[in-house]
């Protein structure tokens, strides 16, 4: 009978554990070098050949006693039995095909596996695991649909709501790499300091002229460099932002995304952090305080302080003003045709939704402050409005702005009537009535009109292309990879190797 074995489990190089396949590998590559049947080597080694099969085929993890016993029956040293390469391209073919079998999308398929056995031949081993790495490519780039997007997104909005749109863990990283790039507690983040910051996890700052048009940055892991479009904009937000989400993807420590849903809290993350930094807690906390106190609450103000856009300044208060501030409100972005672009509430404000509880795309009511503001002849300045509604009276600041395509948007930041108090502009006297989702209210056309113009009426409507656009393949959607390799070729340093 085998001796059986107490000692602890084998343990790699650095004290992790092996990697049990891998070592099955060199164990099996070592023993059939030196033409040991499996019998040969349990009875010099004192266990069954149907343990020794299992330790070979990556399904036991072999005592470190078993371990150093078959390293001396073979003449190879411990250390060379955990090394982490395979031992030939045959051992890595079978490798890659018994990690392919072991995955959930060979499981999915419901086919009988293969065992990488010595009568496979070398072009049957490369065909299957190609194309095995085939299947998982194109699973990868398969990983959205329209339909798990909206949801996904609407997963995300649903927890932000839930949390008050509040990470402290975020907050804490932000407020330390900021300080500790020499943030002077005061003011606006400047360019020197986010460079400093990207110098602290071992990266430079590149401005470019040719980034890739589908890429709004990019980073070089490889060469520690972070391409950003041309600095034209001295002290501009924008690049700044840009620097600072390719930073945070390092900080926080992100892999590729294995989901569409994992891509876009990926996307909240770092613009959270980038966000977190331009405006640090701190600060920003000790700013928003003093002007509740002083009831001068002003999102225009809250943006000039820091040197960032209207809509960072309105969704950073969305961060802090619930927990910080004791005040619940909501924050919108809608479009010059009424659509919703993006929206947040912890207010009660009844947002539209369809059927999925989607809020992208719907059409806010047309006398909610977001659409009014488009009719107001004076937008240079923020504007204020209490809008009546079934959820209540809500109190709005809305500033209009215009997009790089041309199009107009509004920005609203709005609280319940009895948080009004804390703002400026709420001794306004502009006051809206909705009654939404009650398509009375704005969305069926006033009878006059419907009996004079019902069936004699046939516009051309605007086609919206994305509806039938099919979302962006890829682990990061809408990236050409080719384009991006080309990028990074071009710009190697030159004693990379790449050219």
């Amino acid at each position: 009978m085998a001796a059986r074995d107490t000692s602890a489990p084998a343990e790699g190089a650095a004290g992790e554990a092996p990697d049990l396949i891998t070592l099955g590998r060199r164990i099996r590559h070592a023993r059939t070098s030196r033409g040991l049947t499996l019998e040969a080597l349990g009875e010099r080694v004192g266990s069954a050949p149907s343990l020794l099969s299992l330790v070979e085929n990556g399904r036991r993890e072999p005592r470190l006693s078993l371990l150093r016993a078959i390293a001396e029956a073979v003449g190879v040293p411990v250390p060379d039995l955990l090394a982490e390469e395979p031992p030939s391209r045959r051992a890595e073919l079978e490798i890659a095909l018994e990690r392919a079998q072991r995955g959930p999308i060979f499981a999915s398929l419901r086919l009988p596996g293969i065992k990488p056995s010595q009568r496979l031949s070398m072009p049957v081993l490369e065909h299957l695991v190609g194309l095995h790495a085939e299947l998982a490519r194109r699973e990868e780039e398969a990983i959205a649909t329209p339909e798990e997007a909206r949801r996904a997104n609407t997963e995300l909005r649903r927890e932000r709501e839930d949390r008050d749109n509040y990470l402290p863990q975020l907050e804490a990283v932000a407020e330390e790499l900021t300080v500790k790039a020499g943030y002077a507690g005061a003011g606006a983040l400047t360019h020197r300091t986010v460079a400093r910051m990207a110098e602290q996890m071992g990266f430079t700052i590149l401005h470019v002229d040719d980034l890739p048009r589908s890429a709004r940055s990019v980073t070089d892991l490889k060469n520690g460099r972070i391409y950003l479009p041309p600095a034209s904009i001295p002290g501009g937000h924008g690049l700044r932002s840009l620097a600072l989400q390719a930073i945070a993807h390092r900080v926080l420590g992100h892999e590729r995304p294995r989901s569409y849903a994992e891509f876009l809290r990926q996307r909240v993350e770092i613009t959270y952090f980038a966000a977190s930094c331009l405006i640090p807690q701190s600060v920003a906390v000790e700013f928003l305080t003093r002007r509740k106190r002083e009831k001068d609450l002003a999102v225009e103000d809250f943006r000039d302080a820091f040197g960032v856009t209207h809509e960072a300044a309105a969704m950073r208060m969305t961060n802090l003003a619930t927990v910080h501030l004791g005040i619940p409100l909501h924050f919108l972005r809608v479009g010059d045709d009424g659509a919703l672009f993006r929206g947040y509430a912890n207010d009660g404000l009844p947002l539209p939704r369809d059927v999925t509880g989607a809020i992208e795309g719907q059409l806010v009511c047309r006398w909610w402050a977001g659409r009014e503001a488009f009719t107001r002849r004076d937008r240079a300045t923020e504007s204020y409005q209490y809008t009546d509604t079934p959820a209540g009276t809500f109190w709005d600041s809305v500033q209009t702005g215009t997009a790089a395509d041309g199009r107009q948007f509004s920005i609203t930041v709005g609280v319940p009537y009895a948080h009004a108090k804390w703002f400026r502009g709420r001794d306004t006297h502009v006051r809206r009535s909705s009654t939404c989702p009650d398509p009375a209210c704005c969305q069926r056309p006033p009878a006059d009109l419907a009996d004079r113009w019902e069936g004699v009426a046939w516009p051309s409507a605007r086609m919206h292309q994305q509806v039938l656009a099919a979302l962006p393949r890829g682990a990061f959607p809408g990236v050409d990879d080719t384009d991006v390799f080309a990028f990074l070729q071009q710009h190697a340093p030159p004693d990379d190797g790449t050219r």
